[in-house]
């Protein structure tokens, strides 16, 4: 079949269906017997090293123990009051390298508590059951904070602090709460539209309030605020202090001739795509894809391109298996999804008029403790490019703050060089690509902050 009868055969199963429609889920959830034969397996140790190893710190022990004896919404509650987002975490978190490679039953050679699985079942019982927030929030103190950024670190924050009896404002460039889990996530982790769900669930604690459509970087009208634009000038004069729970909504470049061909986007904006549309045989799918990258962005891309009936999807990457940002279970689901993967391998050449119709790589290898080109080279077709090389801070708006390998530098409690403005997330110099990381940095900061303005 040549590629434009392949392309009809499957845009004729693609029509009018969209990102939760299309893809199945990648862990089939637990039903109560599944669970509570799993919870049967958990040690309940003693200072168990599963906690250590959750970003966010739930007493995991407590809560497969609380499955075990029936009392799921406790379960949920325990994991809940430290990680608001444990819904997501449980889809999207690599637990095969925190808590589950942590679970001691790893040392006799056996399988770990399928911690993620288990949060999964417990979360989802509440939100589907709870008929009110299982949270309630402090008295009003009276103060009210800006939150820049409705993602997970944001959200995360504003949640905490509303429990503490602070009044937020978040203020949202895109129409959607959510960040990565709304935009960024592969389609099969966040099954049946979970991201707004769990967003909603988690306003449900009240003093939240979000502006959309609105970042640092326009001029806006929002008279009610008494605005003239949305600029952290301003918005230290109508607030007591601020939280920057942005991201990185910039992405880095290969720096290639012919980089602004037809044909070539970042996988980030793929992925955004296919998960926003309401009829992915809109999207235009090439015949033979290349992702660059080895990260999560890049396996997510492949393996949904791949799912959406491209023949022939490669994902390469200039160092090895080892190095890639991407777990060894993303890894070998990428090959189970039948996706190519290319290891040491750089580009150097980007081929086409118009749009892009090859690509050169060149072999790498480390050489004097540094990666080098081999002068090895070979070429691989190529009608679609996705670049998943990595995200930069888009930092308009943040130039007063201080910065460090371009991220905003904060002190061991959340404060930037404005002791007014606190941040968190993906944004921060120790910020690391991981949901939990960023519900972690927001509940941490919501708490430093709280302490902050007691005190001023």
């Amino acid at each position: 079949m040549n590629h434009k009868n392949h392309r009809a055969a499957y845009n004729k199963i693609l029509a009018k269906q969209n990102a939760n429609s299309f893809f199945d889920e990648l862990h089939s959830p637990f039903n109560k017997a599944m669970a509570l034969k799993e919870a049967d397996h958990c040690l309940y140790c003693y200072d168990a090293p599963c906690i250590q190893a959750c970003p966010t710190s739930i007493d995991i022990p407590t809560f497969i123990h609380q499955i075990k004896t029936g009392n799921v919404m406790g379960a949920a509650h325990t994991i809940l009051k430290e990680n608001i987002m444990g819904g997501t975490c449980a889809r999207a978190c690599p637990t095969e390298v925190l808590c589950e490679q942590a679970c001691v039953l790893n040392d006799d050679a056996g399988k770990p508590v399928e911690i993620g699985l288990l949060q999964r079942f417990a979360t989802d019982h509440l939100m589907a059951k709870s008929v009110s927030h299982p949270f309630r929030r402090a008295a009003r103190t009276g103060r009210t904070i800006a939150v820049i950024g409705a993602g997970p670190a944001g959200l995360s924050f504003a949640h905490r602090a509303a429990v503490l009896g602070h009044d937020i404002h978040i203020y949202e460039a895109r129409d959607k709460a959510g960040g990565l889990n709304e935009y960024g996530l592969a389609a099969y982790k966040m099954a049946d539209d979970f991201a707004a769900r769990e967003v909603d669930f988690l306003l449900g604690i009240g003093g939240i309030e979000i502006f959309y459509g609105t970042s640092l970087e326009q001029d806006l009208s929002l008279p009610d605020l008494s605005l003239a634009n949305l600029s952290l000038n301003n918005l230290q004069d109508k607030y007591d202090a601020i939280f920057i729970g942005v991201g990185l909504g910039g992405t880095n470049d290969l720096g290639l001739d012919g980089e602004a061909m037809s044909g070539i986007a970042d996988a980030i904006d793929f992925i955004e795509n296919l998960r926003q549309t309401d009829d992915l045989s809109r999207l235009d799918l090439g015949e033979n894809i290349i992702v660059i990258g080895g990260g999560n962005t890049a396996i997510d891309a492949a393996i949904q391109a791949k799912k959406l009936g491209s023949p022939n999807v490669a994902l390469v990457y200039r160092r090895g298996e080892d190095e890639m940002g991407a777990t060894a279970f993303e890894v070998e689901l990428a090959r189970k999804n039948g996706i190519s993967i290319h290891l040491w391998s750089k580009p150097i050449i980007l081929h086409g008029k118009n749009s892009i119709t090859a690509i050169t790589f060149e072999h790498t290898a480390i050489k004097d403790g540094k990666l080098t080109g081999t002068g090895e080279a070979y070429i691989l077709d190529c009608d679609m490019l996705l670049k998943a090389i990595g995200q930069k801070l888009a930092g308009t708006g943040l130039q007063d703050l201080a910065t460090k390998d371009g991220k905003l530098v904060i002190s061991e409690n959340y404060q930037t060089s404005n002791k007014k403005i606190f941040a968190g997330g993906d944004c921060v110099l120790s910020g690391e690509d991981l949901t939990v990381q960023a519900v972690e940095d927001g509940k941490q900061a919501a708490i430093a902050m709280d302490i902050w303005l007691r005190d001023n």
